[in-house]
């Protein structure tokens, strides 16, 4: 594995967060082989039970990306 040395606070936040949605589309390529950890099933579960419930709502992605990029920049 070839290691980055990447001067992060020389960054832009936009940039940086660039860089995180970077690795998480490629993390995302190989998703068979990442475990979940216990705990997170459970918070999965409280969610789905918060939205059947009326007390939470979803986003779409594409929309919430633009939306988080809109209130950090």
């Amino acid at each position: 594995m070839e290691i980055l040395n990447i001067p992060l606070s020389q960054l832009t936040f936009a940039q940086k967060f660039g860089l995180m949605e970077a690795i998480w589309d490629d993390l995302d390529r190989d998703e068979k082989i990442i475990e979940s950890p216990p705990w997170h099933e459970k918070i999965l579960k409280d969610r789905e039970k918060a939205l059947a419930a009326g007390k939470a709502t979803v986003s779409d992605w594409e929309e919430a990306k633009i939306r988080i990029r809109r209130n950090v920049s």
